[in-house]
C-alpha cells in the first residue's frame, strides 16, 4: 500500500457501548472505495500521563483496549463484510453472490490488504481537562497523520463517563478535517445512567451528601429524615456525572491517609497568607501589588488539578481564575503571595497526596521555568 494513496480515517476510541457499531459502519463505509487502500487509525486519548506513577498500568489498559477494537475490524473482514458496494447492492437485489464456477464475486475482499490498521494513543505528554483539551489532541495527531475524515461515536465521551454539555464532533470541527458522527444506535437513556453509575458509586454520593447534611444540622429527628431525602436526591442526579474515574482501593487509601497530612499543612499556609494579608490592609501605604499570573503546574489528573486550584484559591492573597490542561491562570494580590506560589509549596504538598513521596521532589515552578509573566489585576 502506498501511504501517500492511502484514504486514512480516524476514529477515537473511548468506552461506549456503541464503539462496536461504529467499527462496523466505518470498516462498512471503507470498502465503498476497495480496493482503494485505507488506513483505519483507532486513537485513544489518555487519561493519564506518561510521568505519572499509574501510567504503566493505565497505559497497558489503554493498550489493551486499542487492541480489542482493532481485533473488531478483523472480525469484521474475516466474517466477509469486506465487500465492494456493488456487491453489497447486489446481496440486497437477490443476486447471486457467487459466479456460476462458484468463485466469490470480483468485488469481495477475502484478504483485504488494502485495509490498514492502526493503533496511537496521544495526549501522554500533557494533562487533558477538558473536552476542548482532548479535541485539540486528536486534531494535532489528525495533522500529523493526514487524516482525511474524522468518525466519531455518538457515545465517545472522553476522559470518562460524565456527560458532555456538547457532542465531541462539536469540538473536533474546530480543524480543517472533516467530521461525522456515526449513524448508530445509541443506547437508551436508562441504559447509559446505568452504565454511567454503579451502585458502590450511588453510595458513596449518598453517604458523603447525608455526612455533609447532617454536619449542618441540629441532629433533630426531623434532620435525620430530610438529610436521608436530601441525599437520596442528591445521588440520583449526580452520580451518573462524578467520579468517572475510580482509582483502586489501596490507591484511594494512600491518598486519604496522605490527605490527612496536607490538611493540617494547608491550615498553616492559610493561617500564615491571612496574617500576611492583613498586614497588607492595615498597612498605612496599602502596598498591594495585584497580577494575574501564569502558572503551569507539575500536577496531573481531575482530583489532583481541582485540589490544587481550590486550595490556592482558598489562600488568601491568591485566587484562581482559570484552568486550561496544566496552566493556571491565577490573581495574586501581592509580590509575596506570587513568590510563595513560585517556590511550589502547595503544588508539592498536592503531589505528595496524589502520587506519593517520590513526586513530591519534582523541582519548583520557579526551577522548571513553569513560572509564567505576569498582568496588572
Amino acid at each position: 500500500m502506498s501511504d501517500t494513496d492511502a484514504r486514512r480515517i480516524l476514529v477515537p476510541v473511548g468506552d461506549s457501548d456503541s464503539l462496536r457499531d461504529t467499527v462496523s459502519y466505518v470498516v462498512d463505509s471503507a470498502t465503498e472505495t476497495a480496493p482503494a487502500p485505507v488506513e483505519i487509525h483507532l486513537v485513544l486519548a489518555a487519561r493519564t500521563q506518561a510521568v505519572s506513577p499509574d501510567a504503566p498500568t493505565e497505559l497497558g489498559t489503554a493498550r489493551e483496549q486499542l487492541e480489542r477494537v482493532a481485533l473488531w475490524v478483523e472480525e469484521e473482514t474475516a466474517e466477509g463484510t469486506v465487500v465492494a458496494r456493488e456487491d453489497r447492492e447486489a446481496d440486497a437485489a437477490g443476486e447471486s453472490e457467487a459466479d456460476a464456477d462458484g468463485e466469490a464475486p470480483a468485488g469481495a475482499a477475502d484478504a483485504p490488504g488494502w485495509l490498514t490498521v492502526v493503533t496511537d494513543t496521544v495526549g501522554t505528554d500533557r494533562y487533558l481537562f477538558s473536552p476542548g483539551d482532548y479535541a485539540d489532541a486528536l486534531l494535532e495527531y489528525a495533522a500529523a497523520a493526514g487524516i482525511d475524515r474524522i468518525v466519531v461515536d455518538p457515545e465517545y465521551k472522553p476522559g470518562g463517563t460524565a456527560s458532555m454539555l456538547q457532542p465531541m464532533s462539536v469540538e473536533l470541527a474546530r480543524g480543517d478535517v472533516p467530521v461525522e458522527t456515526a449513524p448508530v444506535d445509541r443506547p437508551t437513556e436508562g441504559a447509559v445512567l446505568a452504565r454511567a453509575a454503579s451502585l458502590s458509586k450511588y453510595l458513596s454520593v449518598f453517604v458523603v451528601s447525608y455526612l455533609f447534611y447532617m454536619s449542618l444540622s441540629a441532629w433533630k429527628p426531623l434532620d435525620f429524615f430530610t438529610g436521608f431525602v436530601t441525599a437520596s436526591i442528591v445521588s440520583l442526579v449526580l452520580a451518573p456525572v462524578v467520579a468517572n474515574r475510580s482509582a483502586p482501593l489501596g490507591v484511594t487509601l494512600r491518598r486519604l491517609a496522605r490527605l490527612l497530612v496536607y490538611a493540617p499543612y494547608l491550615v498553616k499556609e492559610i493561617a500564615v497568607a491571612n496574617l500576611q494579608v492583613a498586614y497588607v490592609v492595615l498597612h498605612p501605604d496599602m502596598p498591594i501589588d495585584p497580577e494575574v499570573v501564569q502558572l503551569r503546574a507539575a500536577v496531573w489528573g481531575d482530583g489532583a488539578v481541582t485540589t490544587l486550584a481550590n486550595s490556592i484559591t482558598l489562600t488568601p492573597g491568591t485566587l484562581t481564575v482559570n484552568v486550561s490542561e496544566r496552566s493556571f491562570d491565577i490573581h495574586s494580590l501581592t509580590a509575596d503571595s506570587r513568590a510563595d506560589l513560585f517556590d511550589g509549596g502547595l503544588e508539592r504538598a498536592v503531589r505528595f497526596v496524589f502520587y506519593g513521596r517520590a513526586a513530591a521532589r519534582i523541582p519548583t515552578p520557579r526551577e522548571r521555568g513553569d513560572a509564567g509573566e505576569g498582568r496588572d489585576g
